[in-house]
């Protein structure tokens, strides 16, 4: 009975986090249509200006590159102490999520994360300020806090510069997806506390 009852409780957690990040999508691209006069998935003037489908193009192989790299260095830094905390810190967010759950909050999560830093922060204030930003929101509790701020901001500006040179917000979302989804998934799926385990970002 009680673990039908934690079952549940994780369900509706999950179920009110994934809510939130449709919101989020939601109202960050009614402002941006109110405030940019355009859709926030478009970037009104990219730094390589080109044709739909090259840039969309070029997006996503952009996007892809960089969550391959992402999630390659998050496998790197598991080498250290630091990234070895925070691997503890961020894992009871993971630990407990079923596979459909981690795809629902890793689409959802950079959905509305990307509408909103990318697609309408970005356009206004520039990929440095919007990045910052994006690094800010990323604050968790504990010794590790500013570490994943500071991380969160260098992946910021990678999809900032992603967006601002394409003019897609399809590279930024596949790639926030994809690393949101395999790191979701190794935490959930490692203990930093086992010696023969190495953790991730």
């Amino acid at each position: 009975m009680a673990s039908r009852w934690a079952r549940t409780g994780r369900a509706d957690a999950t179920l009110r986090a994934a809510s939130g990040y449709l919101v989020l999508a939601v109202l960050a691209t009614s402002l941006a249509l109110v405030l940019r006069d355009g859709a926030p998935w478009i970037h009104p003037s990219p730094w390589l200006p080109m044709p739909f489908w090259p840039a969309l193009l070029s997006s996503a192989v952009l996007g892809l590159t960089l969550a391959a790299v992402v999630v390659l260095m998050t496998r790197v830094a598991a080498r250290f102490t630091w990234a070895r905390r925070l691997h503890a810190e961020l894992r009871p967010v993971a630990r407990d999520l079923s596979f459909g759950q981690v795809l629902l909050l890793a689409g959802l999560s950079s959905l509305g994360e990307e509408l909103l830093f990318r697609g309408l922060l970005t356009p206004l204030l520039g990929v440095p300020l919007s990045a910052l930003l994006f690094g800010l929101a990323h604050q968790i509790r504990g010794p590790s806090r500013w570490v994943w701020v500071a991380w969160a901001l260098v992946v910021g500006l990678g999809l900032g510069a992603i967006f601002a040179a394409t003019g897609s917000l399809v590279g930024p979302f596949l790639a926030h997806a994809v690393v949101n989804a395999v790191n979701l998934s190794y935490l959930r799926d490692h203990d930093p506390d086992d010696a023969e385990q190495q953790p991730t970002l």
